[in-house]
């Protein structure tokens, strides 16, 4: 699994850091999303996968191989 984020689009919602704290965080600046690891194991895939599903700006992307 690869994660892709596009930055532009984020809102800032922060949902992906409730659910994937090892994955993702915040700016502290602004609350945009910061990716902390785009190849993360297969013990946060589900969470990544539900990341990108409640994104409301559909910036999270998952690349499945």
């Amino acid at each position: 699994m690869k994660v892709e984020v596009d930055v532009p689009k984020c809102v800032a919602s922060g949902q992906c850091v409730m659910i994937a704290p090892e994955v993702f965080d915040q700016r502290d600046e602004d609350g945009i999303v910061v990716l902390l690891d785009e190849t993360p194991g297969p013990a946060s895939h589900g969470a990544v996968r539900e990341s990108a599903m409640v994104c409301p700006a559909a910036a999270i992307h998952v690349v499945e191989p």
